[in-house]
């Protein structure tokens, strides 16, 4: 079986309709456990205090708002190399999730900054990369409403995600490329000496799966969403001209 008889819409609403109802259960399941064991049965931390369990919604987002643009990528270069209209629909499908763990992040990391830093914010390079990505989704999802055509507007979107793929890329590694910066490094490496406190990490990383399986499920909902509505114009495309 090829990856590519995923591409076809028909059998793309076939499986996702049969996986559905996994990802919820799992989804539900994993957000319940780990931000009711983080927010609730976790210690405050003695220097943050109580502040810490901002990491619970934080570190996920902000994880998932970069990681949910390099799926655009994939997908809209898979769009621009062999034309699979399912991957430039589940591109556009992912971009308003992607804003919303976007701002997610940006506000609990505002959140989170005033107590430890002083200040809602500050042009640190992770931070101002983080916006500026932000911005690149506000003109992924305009882009896409303002072209009528839906081939003209995937090609000019995938364009634009290559562009904006640079400042994903700048959120994730801003702290390794520029060392000054008031933003931390990362809670979760392969350096244990760089990782949070096990208190706090397993219940993150429950946390940070759940945030992976509601993005699954969201995108596949969104997704079909998006399918149904290309057959329903074409429906209506082919009533105007008969």
């Amino acid at each position: 079986m090829s990856i590519w008889e995923y591409a076809n819409p028909k059998k793309f609403m076939q499986t996702s309709a049969r996986a559905l109802p996994w990802a919820i259960g799992l989804t539900v399941i994993c957000l319940v456990v780990g931000l009711v064991w983080g927010f609730f049965f976790t210690p405050d931390d003695y220097k943050q205090g109580s502040t810490v369990k901002i990491i619970y919604l934080h570190v996920p987002s902000a994880m998932m708002a970069i990681n949910v643009w390099v799926m655009m990528l994939v997908t809209s270069l898979i769009w621009i190399v062999r034309r699979h209209h399912v991957s430039a629909l589940a591109a556009k499908a992912a971009a308003p999730i992607g804003l919303t763990f976007t701002l997610i992040a940006l506000v609990t990391g505002a959140l989170w900054g005033q107590p430890m830093w002083g200040t809602w914010w500050a042009w640190d390079p992770r931070l101002t990369s983080f916006l500026i990505l932000c911005l690149f989704y506000f003109g992924y999802i305009a882009l896409w409403s303002a072209i009528e055509n839906p081939d003209t507007a995937a090609d000019l979107t995938a364009i634009l995600c290559l562009v904006g793929s640079v400042f994903a890329l700048l959120s994730r590694y801003a702290v390794n490329f520029w060392n000054q910066g008031l933003h931390q490094g990362a809670s979760l490496s392969l350096d244990k000496e760089e990782n949070v406190s096990d208190v706090f990490w397993v219940p993150l990383l429950v946390c940070i799966a759940g945030f992976v399986l509601l993005f699954v499920t969201l995108v596949l909902m969104r997704t079909r969403t998006e399918i149904r509505a290309r057959r329903l114009q074409a429906l209506l495309a082919r009533e105007r001209v008969a």
